[in-house]
């Protein structure tokens, strides 16, 4: 099917057939179909938001769910979440001119000595298709640099990352810089990466170790509302 025959078949399709079409495609990583829906629910007068939390969101939920229940993969979780990315482009500038509710804002990095960098990738990715502001530090991050970004940004959650052994500790350093700054409590501190566990993530101090990306969202998002409704 050509690009202009598929533009077409999607025009065609009413509000709600589009947006399933969309989770659909989100789905298969068609990035080029989901930009183009973005673009007809907007000329249709939805709002950003709704785009983003009705389509996008609950999409990526769907693919989120997969990946953890071993029924998607990694390749097929990161074409999901460019294509994801494709509608967030458009969307990303609106929702800032509407000031639309976010989920939270999160500084993620892998830490001090530590190059790898595809979980942590996956699991921005993921995050920001859960409605999440995510500040990408990349590789080889200082504990001062997460805290200073942190407090700059005004996030909600520090995500650390590691895949050495001889790196995971560090997570601990970065954490007793913050309690060493009277900042510990202010922050959802969550790590994760192959080489670590649940019982790593409480000697540290962490307060969740995140197995996969999946469960770094189902965490983030529990935290998150556990935080704003105490009770």
């Amino acid at each position: 099917m050509s690009d202009e025959e598929n533009d077409l078949v999607l025009a065609d399709l009413d509000d709600g057939e589009l947006v399933e079409q969309m989770m659909d495609d989100l789905y298969d990583g068609m990035k080029p179909e989901i930009e183009e829906a973005v673009g007809i629910l907007l000329e249709r007068k939805w709002t950003p938001y709704d785009i983003l939390t009705k389509a996008l969101v609950s999409g990526m939920q769907i693919v989120g769910d997969d990946f953890r229940d071993g029924i998607l993969f990694v390749p097929e979780v990161l074409r999901a979440a460019q294509a994801m990315k494709g509608g967030m482009s458009i969307l990303k500038p609106l929702l800032i001119e509407t000031g639309a509710p976010k989920m939270g804002k999160m500084v993620i990095g892998t830490v001090k000595g530590d190059i790898h960098d595809i979980g942590k990738n996956l699991v921005a990715m993921m995050m920001e298709g859960a409605g999440f502001e995510i500040i990408d530090l990349g590789i080889n991050t200082e504990a001062s640099e997460y805290i200073e970004t942190a407090e700059r940004e005004g996030a909600d959650i520090i995500g650390m990352s590691a895949l050495l052994t001889t790196t995971m500790p560090y997570m601990k350093t970065v954490i007793e810089n913050l309690k060493d700054q009277g900042l510990r409590d202010k922050y959802i501190v969550l790590c994760g990466g192959a080489p670590l566990n649940e019982e790593f993530g409480r000697a540290i101090g962490a307060d969740a170790y995140c197995d996969d990306a999946a469960i770094a969202v189902e965490t983030a998002k529990r935290m998150i509302q556990e935080r704003l409704n105490p009770a």
